[in-house]
Parts: C-alpha cells; sequence; structure tokens
C-alpha cells in the first residue's frame, strides 16, 4: 500500500461474506472464526471456500485461544501449514509475553512456518506496553501491516497513539479498526492513516448476519473520497 492509495479490510467468516464484501467494494478480507472470542483460526474448508468465492486478497487467521499468549504453538505450526496446503498466503496473527511485550520468539516460530507469506499483527499491541517501541520491533520482524485501535478501548480511546504511528515513515503501514466509526475517519485520514478495518460496522444485523455490501460501499467511499 503506497503512501497515497486507500485500503478497505473486512472480516469476513465465510464464503458469503466475501463476495458481499467484493460487492461493495472491499480491498482486502480478514478471515475468522468465532468471533465471540475475537477471532480464532478458521478451517481449512472455510479457506478453501472463500478463495474460491473471491479474488481479493485474504489474510487468514492464526489464533488458537482467546487473549495474546501464544499458547500451544507446535498446534498454530501445523494450522498454518494446513492453511498453506489450503490455499492461504497471507495470514495475521500476534503473540504478548506475560510483561506485555511483543512475544518475538513466538512469532519467528511461526513466521519460519509462513516461509515470506506477507503478514499482519493484529489488536495485540494495543495491550502492549509501549505500542510505539513494539512497533519497532515488528519492523524488525518483517511484519508488513499492524492493526490497531490505539487502545483496548477501541479507536474512540486511541487516537493519539494513532496519530504518533501514522507518522512512522518506516515499518509496516497502519491499519485502524476496532470500534472504528466513520465520523473518525476524517480526522484520521488526516493524520496520515490510509489502511481502515471493518467488521461489525458492515453487520447491520450482527455476527449471525452477513456481511452488507451497501454498507461496505459506504465504507469504501468513505475511507477513499
Amino acid at each position: 500500500m503506497s503512501s497515497k492509495t486507500a485500503l478497505l479490510e473486512v472480516i469476513a467468516l465465510g464464503p458469503e461474506d466475501a463476495q458481499r464484501a467484493q460487492e461493495g467494494g472491499a480491498d482486502r478480507l480478514e478471515l475468522v472464526a468465532d468471533m465471540a472470542r475475537d477471532g480464532l483460526t478458521p478451517s481449512e474448508q472455510t479457506v478453501r471456500d472463500v478463495l474460491a468465492a473471491t479474488d481479493l486478497p485474504v489474510r487468514v487467521m492464526l489464533r488458537g485461544s482467546d487473549g495474546f499468549a501464544a499458547g500451544d504453538l507446535d498446534a498454530l505450526r501445523a494450522d498454518t501449514a494446513r492453511l498453506l496446503a489450503a490455499g492461504a498466503r497471507e495470514f495475521v496473527f500476534g503473540f504478548l509475553t506475560e510483561d506485555n511485550e511483543i512475544d518475538v520468539d513466538a512469532c519467528r516460530s511461526l513466521l519460519k512456518e509462513l516461509d515470506g507469506a506477507p503478514w499482519t499483527f493484529h489488536r495485540a499491541i494495543d495491550r502492549a506496553r509501549d505500542p510505539l517501541a513494539a512497533f519497532d520491533v515488528l519492523t524488525e520482524l518483517g511484519c508488513d501491516t499492524v492493526l490497531a485501535a490505539g487502545s483496548p478501548h477501541g479507536v474512540g480511546s486511541g487516537l493519539s497513539v494513532l496519530q504518533r504511528l501514522a507518522r512512522r515513515t518506516e515499518g509496516p503501514s497502519l491499519l485502524v479498526g476496532g470500534g472504528l466509526r466513520a465520523q473518525q475517519v476524517h480526522l484520521l485520514r488526516a493524520g496520515g492513516v490510509r489502511g481502515f478495518h471493518v467488521g461489525s460496522a458492515v453487520r447491520p444485523g450482527g455476527w449471525e448476519s452477513p456481511v452488507d455490501a451497501a454498507a461496505v460501499r459506504e465504507w469504501a467511499e468513505l475511507v477513499k473520497s
């Protein structure tokens, strides 16, 4: 993503979401399972179905349990291998230590399985002891995108951190999401943010209902206007 190009990423739970998000003008999907637990690793079949339903880039979540501890790394590596075999080519993950620092060892362990695939470090950064220092660590790890709200409490509480991250001229692209509201987009764009991530905002019927293409279209027009 160039410094001038806006990007809209939409959370998808399955192929219908993928089709509707693409119809609405999304640029990329984040594929997850179980939003009641803030997004876990989807099944191989779901990955295949979604990749067959869209030609958008799809970033697949690697997260085995609630929270931001790596947990069972052997299981995560096995999941990664299976999802690569199913066609996944981009990923999303993020791990913190008990001290709320980036778990570099866990990330590197998974990166060996990814073999150069692009990846997003997800909102675990919002719970890092120092998000700005964490961003530097992620730069060294080769992360190309960081998904952040700037605060565990969402974008509304994290605007100052997001604005500081957006001023970084090197390192990963900043993707803003987590309680993102339409009225915040102009301020964020003015501060240099070009990537936006939405989930419930494009599901007027809640997580039990599919993505609404018209809602995606409104967001696509908003972030690119």
